[in-house]
């Protein structure tokens, strides 16, 4: 697992430790030390720490104009036993909705499993979003991820499924990435059941 990297081809358009509105202001990398871990295999220094043991966080690119954030997660998400949303939550999107971001493309191609408990947290998200017109997706869930999500009733709050699984996007810029997410976004009827 350490040589999965954040995706890094965006870093000409956006890098998150030179944004003075990101949490990660002002962080700087060492690309030789290795320290955190999932599943007891340490993980590449890129990726950033927000509180959680099992899940880690890149912000690839932020556009404050149109009120977008585009972020990568690796790991294991687990709400069970380490809370990982309230982290999220808490220290992430909170502070990126203070910048009126106000929509959230999660790519969670890395994410290993997912376990579920209470969807409060999901659901102050999805307030704090809907309000301004905004909304949250998770792109490429890996099947069981996403039935695991299905099974706490995440999609009520967050729009996952067939039309954002499997999509392409390292290979375009965060422009046309955004472009293509936010007319599946526009054109989507949100399910409530899958």
């Amino acid at each position: 697992m350490h040589d999965i990297e954040p995706y890094y081809k965006w870093r000409e358009y956006y890098i998150a430790s030179e944004d003075k509105e990101s949490p990660f202001y002002g962080k700087s990398y060492d690309e030789f030390k290795f320290s955190n871990k999932v599943y007891n295999y340490f993980i590449h220094p890129q990726w950033d720490d927000f509180g959680s043991q099992t899940l880690y966080i890149k912000i690839l690119f932020v556009d404050y104009q149109e009120g977008l954030a585009l972020i990568e997660l690796i790991g294991e998400w687990n709400d069970c036993i380490n809370n990982d949303i309230m982290f999220l939550k808490r220290e992430i999107i909170d502070q990126l909705l203070k910048h009126d971001i106000n929509k959230f493309i999660i790519f969670c191609d890395n994410v290993l499993n997912f376990h579920g408990d209470d969807d409060s947290y999901y659901e102050e998200w999805y307030e704090d979003t809907n309000e301004e017109g905004g909304w949250i997706s998770f792109v490429n869930l890996q099947d069981h991820v996403l039935k695991e999500m299905e099974g706490f009733q995440i999609q009520y709050y967050v729009n996952f499924g067939p039309n954002l699984n499997n999509l392409i996007w390292r290979h375009k810029t965060p422009t046309l990435t955004i472009d293509h997410i936010v007319n599946i976004m526009n054109s989507s009827v949100k399910q409530l059941r899958y």
